[in-house]
């Protein structure tokens, strides 16, 4: 199917947020780079066994999820089609709002999910905090 969508660029210079994780052991850096308007534009991984097959998959998933958004795919649209997905490494994560991952992929797309899907506009539940981004930094 062909679509009448327009490709959204993101501008040179732009804000982005970077956040540190861990998947069983296997540590990575998610960078997101944000549209003016604070949407998600692109992400980046960076695994710390470079040169790997999972680093290489790592990436076209990457490229591919990134166009998705360009082209103006919604973020819970992007996350539904991920979340799940069960391979290796999957385990315990560094982070307390996901303390558990079925894989890498399930792991981005919930903490995209949580900081930038519907639910991150809507306030937590009674008695639960909201989620902190304590392994973040923001850069302009």
């Amino acid at each position: 199917m062909l679509t009448d969508r327009q490709r959204e660029i993101l501008p040179t210079t732009r804000e982005s947020t970077t956040h540190k994780f861990s998947v069983n052991g296997f540590e990575g850096y998610l960078t997101v780079g944000l549209f003016d308007d604070g949407r998600p534009g692109e992400i980046f991984i960076k695994m710390s066994k470079e040169g790997s097959t999972l680093s290489g998959l790592i990436q076209g998933f990457c490229r591919s999820f990134s166009i998705s958004l360009q082209y103006g795919l919604p973020v819970d649209d992007a996350v539904r089609r991920f979340k799940g997905m069960r391979f290796e490494p999957s385990g315990g994560t560094s982070n307390p709002d996901i303390p558990e991952a079925s894989s890498i992929l399930d792991y981005i797309a919930r903490y995209l999910e949580l900081q930038f899907g519907e639910v991150a506009s809507e306030p937590p539940p009674a008695g639960r905090p909201a989620p902190t981004p304590s392994s973040e930094v923001r850069v302009a």
